[in-house]
């Protein structure tokens, strides 16, 4: 994820001017927090596929898993 990526989603959360400018101020602490964010949604996603029986449930949720370490 991107600094323009987290930037973009904040205004889309609804972040005014202000809110931006004090964001922006601490953009390390930002991508921080969307850090742990997109790390536990990822964990949420690969624990969905933990132990299916088909479709290889198993390798899908390594690759998720995986997409974290890049």
């Amino acid at each position: 994820m991107t600094r323009e990526d987290i930037t973009r989603m904040a205004l889309e959360a609804g972040l005014g001017p202000f809110e931006m400018n004090c964001a922006l101020a601490h953009v390390e602490d930002l991508e921080r927090f969307a850090a742990l964010v997109a790390a536990a949604e990822r964990e949420a996603c690969a624990k969905a596929c933990d132990g299916w029986t088909h479709a290889d449930g198993d390798r899908c949720a390594e690759a998720i898993r995986a997409r974290g370490q890049a």
